[in-house]
């Protein structure tokens, strides 16, 4: 009996899978065939997991398990590796190690396995004979990836080449079945046998080449088993084809179009031509070159022969051309040539500053010119184009000028505000063009304007009043002091006369004081001054210009006449004359100290030289009268004696404080006597140590008949002053009954602190001090009296006001009769 078991199935690729394959797709069909000797048969596909089921050996052998494991059942093979075993608890067949049918059994069908089963007590022999069946797990194989040819471009077609075959170890329909060749433009496949039967394949050229067209082929020959699905194997097949020198050079343009800046540096790469020849090798060797039309850019331009690089060669100026035309050849080895035209486009670069060209400029102008007055016309160019030619004209902001375009590229320079020349006198204008280029060129041009000058300004004096002092006595002809006038203006506009204007001082013309020197401003005295007559004035000086018309300014002059110690004092008190002898009179019970007269006099000078001071010169008895220094006081010094002289005389001497001082003396007579007669007694010895003897007794006649009269009014004022000043009166006078009729007055001088007297013709008020230098003396009036006048014809009196001002004054408590004796 036999049984036969059939296993047919499909492995996978991969070998990992074929147990997940087997359990899906193996149809397993086991014949088992059951002989006397018990002879069994499988068939199983390669490829088999470990443990795999191959057969039931206890159905098929009709054996149970009991018998297995009593008979120690087991496997006998006759080579030591044992692919399939046995499971005795089961009674099973499985697959015990990876089972490779290429590797078992190579090409040889079919490819089985044998192997006995024994048993023991009684001992029996089972033969087992396994089929491996083959499964499509093996690709077809080349023996090289890749496969070279160099094929002729001039070969013909129906040319033949030999193609490795593909191996594939697999058997059946599993082996290599067939092959296809990818592209088949130029060639076909053509299968033949060789005479120990194995078959190979050829590459058959059906087309002809064309290296130019396609220089290299690249084919893959595919070969396919028959498996199913099918594996395949491949083969890169590299044609390279061989050259002929079958084609001309040719221009990858016909026109190159390049667009080139004007500044491009020497040596500069513009463009490469490129020219191609189908050839190759020798035949395809170009050289480039201008050709002859295209000679005179030889100068500007360099094309290297063999890469055809056209570079920058000489100068390029697109002011000069904007355009250049190159004409190039390319020509192989063979002398097939071909031409192309290179268009070079210069582009403008600024590389230009612009041009200013003057064409009318006035370099002076008058300060008075109205705004928008041309100066001046300027045309700008700039040979540039576009933005790099547009130009535009500016001057600094801080100038009174403005620039405007009066037409396309022409510009006007006009004032845009008033001028003064006095501020500035002349203008650098700086005119500046700039283009509108990247980056921009500018160019400068200065015009020198000068402004002319306009009488607008008058002379101006350094100070707005000027103070002179001068000496009296000055020598005329001096010069008083310099006035200086300035004039902003130039020229004659600032040439400076001066003038004196004619005002009137103390109604007399200033011309007849001073006069100015028109050319240097200096003044000069015209006279002498005095400065008792004239102690200032005042005066007008005018500075005029030489404009047209002229200006003037006037500035006031004082001058200061400085005094000078010209006038020696002058006594008021007592007077002194030669027709008249005052005399004063001391009673002898006068106590010490006693007040006796006051020597009264002024200095017509100012300042020190009228600081008075007093001195007794001489005297018939210096120790009893003594002269107040600085208020001339005549004062008793002791106590008067009987032994003392009736008639006394004194000699002061009033020196004022000048360098040098000058000075004046005055001779006092006083009668020390208590009664009038014991005076006249005296009197006439006081004559005649006089100079004045003649007419004697005229004058004295003369003088008695008006003493008399005035003795009478004059008695009646003593009284009634006496009445009224009795307590504070010191002494008294007493009257005989048998004495004479003679008239006295009260002296007339004043107790001040006084320094000096004035002419008979002026009246002073008189500030008293105690010391002659800080009093005052204020001149208030002309005045047609003298104070005292006296003369050989007799005395006059003071006036009612005078004697109310000397009797309001403390210093004249004391009120003395002088007696005016005439000879």
């Amino acid at each position: 009996m036999f049984s036969l078991c059939s296993f047919n199935s499909r492995k996978r690729a991969s070998s990992t899978s074929i147990a997940a394959w087997l359990m899906q797709n193996l149809v397993l069909c086991v014949f088992v065939m059951s002989v006397a000797h018990g002879q069994v048969r499988y068939s199983i596909p390669e490829e088999m997991t470990k443990g795999s089921l191959v057969g039931n050996i206890v159905q098929d052998l009709g054996l149970d398990i009991k018998r297995l494991k009593s008979g120690r059942a087991r496997i006998f093979t006759e080579d030591s590796r044992e692919y399939i075993g046995l499971n005795v608890d089961k009674g099973t067949l499985i697959v015990k190690e990876r089972i490779d049918r290429e590797e078992l059994c190579g090409n040889k069908s079919p490819c089985s396995l044998h192997f006995q089963i024994i048993l023991d007590h009684p001992m029996e022999l089972h033969r087992i004979d396994v089929e491996i069946l083959d499964i499509n797990d093996n690709y077809p194989l080349f023996r090289k990836k890749d496969v070279n040819f160099q094929i002729s471009e001039s070969a013909i077609p129906g040319a033949r080449y030999s193609l490795e075959s593909a191996k594939d170890p697999d058997v059946g329909p599993n082996s290599l079945q067939t092959y296809k060749l990818n592209p088949s433009d130029h060639f076909t496949l053509k299968s033949l046998s060789r005479p120990d039967g194995t078959k190979y394949i050829e590459m058959v050229l059906q087309t002809p080449l064309d290296r130019e067209k396609e220089s290299e082929h690249k084919l893959i020959l595919t070969a396919y088993d028959g498996g199913n699905p099918p594996k395949s194997g491949v083969i890169k097949i590299n044609i390279i084809v061989l050259d002929a020198n079958d084609n001309a050079p040719s221009f990858t343009q016909s026109v190159y179009r390049v667009s080139l800046p004007e500044n491009t540096p020497l040596g500069f790469l513009i463009i490469t031509v490129s020219a191609t020849d189908a050839d190759e090798g020798t035949n395809g060797d170009i050289q480039y070159s201008f050709s002859q039309s295209s000679h005179s850019v030889s100068i500007i331009f360099d094309i290297d022969p063999s890469n055809g690089e056209i570079v920058v060669k000489g100068h390029l100026d697109f002011e000069i051309s904007k355009y250049h035309e190159l004409d190039i050849e390319a020509t192989d080895k063979g002398g097939l040539t071909d031409t192309c035209k290179v268009l070079v486009e210069m582009t403008d670069v600024n590389d230009n500053a612009p041009v200013i060209s003057l064409m009318s400029f006035s370099n002076s102008i008058p300060e008075d010119a109205s705004p928008d007055t041309v100066i001046a016309m300027v045309n700008v160019k700039d040979v540039d184009t576009e933005r790099n030619g547009q130009v535009k004209c500016s001057i600094a902001p801080h100038l009174p000028f403005k620039i405007k375009s009066s037409a396309t590229n022409f510009y006007s320079l006009t004032t845009d505000q008033l001028l003064d020349r006095e501020k500035i006198s002349e203008y650098n204008i700086t005119i500046t063009a700039t283009d509108e280029g990247s980056p921009s060129f500018s160019t400068n041009k200065t015009l020198n304007l000068k402004i002319s000058d306009i009488n607008d300004n008058a002379p101006a004096f350094q100070r707005q009043s000027y103070t002179a002092y001068v000496m009296e006595n000055n020598s005329p002809g001096v010069s008083v002091l310099s006035v200086k006038a300035h004039d902003k203006d130039s020229g004659n506009n600032a040439r400076v006369s001066y003038f004196l204007e004619d005002i009137f001082l103390n109604g007399i013309s200033a011309s007849t004081y001073v006069s100015v020197n028109a050319d240097s401003g200096e003044i000069i005295a015209v006279r002498s001054f005095d400065y008792e007559q004239t102690k200032e004035f005042c005066i007008r000086v005018k500075a005029q210009d030489g404009g047209s018309p002229p200006l003037s300014s006037n500035v006031s002059v004082k001058i200061i006449i400085q005094d000078q110690n010209d006038n020696a004092p002058q006594v008021l008190y007592p007077v002194q004359s030669g027709g008249s002898v005052v005399a004063e009179i001391v009673p002898r019970s006068a106590d010490v100290g006693y007040l006796v007269t006051k020597v009264v006099a002024v200095d017509v000078d100012s300042g020190q030289n009228a600081w008075l001071s007093y001195k007794l010169q001489k005297a018939t008895d210096r120790a009893l009268f003594e002269v107040g220094l600085q208020n001339g006081e005549i004062r008793t010094v002791r106590q008067v004696t009987d032994k003392d002289a009736v008639k006394q005389r004194l000699t002061v001497v009033v020196e004022d404080n000048g360098q040098p001082s000058r000075s004046a003396t005055v001779n006092v007579n006083v009668a020390l006597a208590d009664s009038f007669p014991e005076v006249l007694s005296e009197f006439t010895d006081f004559t005649h140590d006089k100079e004045y003897n003649d007419n004697l007794t005229f004058y004295l006649v003369l003088a008695l008949a008006v003493v008399s009269f005035l003795f009478i009014v004059s008695i009646i004022a003593i009284l009634s002053v006496k009445c009224y000043r009795w307590r504070r009166e010191r002494m008294f006078y007493k009257s005989g009954a048998n004495l004479p009729v003679i008239p006295y007055y009260p002296p007339l001088y004043a107790d001040v602190g006084g320094t000096g007297t004035l002419q008979h013709v002026y009246n002073y008020d008189v500030c008293r001090t105690t010391d002659s230098r800080k009093s005052d003396l204020k001149y208030v009036r002309p005045c047609s009296e003298s104070v005292i006048s006296l003369g050989t014809s007799g005395t006059q009196t003071l006036t009612h006001a005078q004697r109310e001002k000397l009797d309001s004054d403390d210093s004249f408590d004391k009120v003395f009769a002088n007696f005016f004796i005439s000879k």
